[in-house]
């Protein structure tokens, strides 16, 4: 049985949100004004929580009038300050991708952008969140769709994780990989893990954890009629890979996020279920889990979000902060979206439950 943490209204506007919080999620508004704010990333410099976004009139990332923003905030996510530009080229399509931190503990943030005569990824950097310098633009083969979070690697380096493909192309073609940096993300090196997939088996919007050591463990979604997470694990910081797909079938292309409380050995894995609109999380034991995929324990509804057409919410993305975990997502109607992010705090019954075997 779901156990239910909270309960929200379905969102088409801010305060049916609002008015059915309940005790142990605490939600709010990133940004919300008339526009497609959409495709959230979020990170920490510090104790400073830093919300990326773009926002464009529709569920398109190829129209010019799409731009990259942030807010940050300083109090745990409750309040959050005035938006700040971090690129809006008239001509092109610019959508936040990825981010995470350098050595330095600055932000990262990878850009997708779109026009001029196709796509590149530009990364940014910036140590107060409130300003940004693009420090790379590499230039890569197969050129990935998504460049995804940026997270270090013992004895590698910076890694951020790719796939590369086509949406609608059911046929082999489509690829995924990964990029290591040796010099704090200005230059990149990219791999290819796995070419000539079929789309039902590409892995895409990975999001990879260090979980120790040589070890990395990561969650992606699957597309199509494949309604199951795939599982890729690493025993040599990300030269070999295991995939496999876990038991969690609640999804519809949904944007997984993860994070990794060390201490606890616990990961928690959160994603959006499009369609209902449910944001649900599973919280297991990485030692149970790590090699079965097929272990993962029963959600728990930590929100709700829109459910006028799928689409246009979802894309979770999630940071640790003191004992909660902070989550970015989107959520509205095919014309106005709201980017909010819900403050969850970590599962504690997690640590005494086990997957059914």
């Amino acid at each position: 049985m779901r156990r239910i943490l909270v309960a929200c209204g379905a969102v088409l506007g801010v305060a049916a949100f609002a008015a059915d919080v309940q005790r142990l999620t605490r939600l709010s508004v990133v940004q919300d004004v008339p526009g497609y704010n959409s495709w959230p990333m979020i990170a920490t410099i510090g104790e400073r929580i830093v919300c990326a976004y773009s926002r464009g009139s529709a569920h398109t990332i190829t129209e010019g009038a799409r731009g990259v923003f942030v807010r940050t905030s300083q109090d745990g996510g409750r309040t959050w300050t005035p938006e700040i530009c971090v690129v809006n080229d008239p001509a092109i399509g610019e959508v936040a991708e990825g981010a995470g931190n350098d050595g330095a503990g600055a932000m990262l943030l990878w850009v997708r952008c779109w026009g001029r005569g196709g796509v590149r990824h530009a990364l940014y950097r910036s140590g107060d969140g409130c300003s940004f310098a693009k420090i790379a633009e590499p230039e890569l083969s197969p050129r990935p769709m998504q460049i995804t979070d940026v997270f270090p690697v013992p004895d590698v380096g910076l890694m951020a994780l790719w796939f590369a493909g086509d949406y609608k192309n059911k046929e082999s073609g489509h690829s995924w990989g990964t990029l290591v940096s040796a010099d704090n993300g200005r230059t990149w090196r990219q791999r290819t893990v796995e070419g000539r997939l079929p789309k039902a088996e590409w892995p895409t919007e990975i999001c990879c954890v260090p979980v120790g050591g040589a070890r990395l463990f990561a969650i992606a979604r699957s597309e199509g009629d494949v309604r199951r997470q795939f599982q890729l694990t690493s025993l040599d910081g990300g030269e070999t890979w295991k995939k496999s797909r876990t038991n969690i079938t609640d999804v519809r292309e949904s944007t997984p996020a993860l994070v990794f409380d060390s201490r606890a050995g616990l990961v928690s894995n959160y994603y959006y279920q499009r369609g209902p609109g449910c944001l649900w999380r599973r919280t297991a034991r990485l030692a149970d889990i790590f090699d079965h995929a097929d272990r993962w324990p029963d959600p728990d509804l930590v929100a709700r979000g829109g459910r006028e057409r799928p689409y246009d919410s979802g894309n979770v993305r999630a940071v640790a902060c003191g004992e909660s975990h902070c989550l970015a997502y989107y959520s509205g109607n095919p014309t106005n979206t709201s980017v909010l992010v819900a403050t969850v705090p970590v599962s504690k019954e997690a640590e005494r439950r086990s997957p059914a075997r």
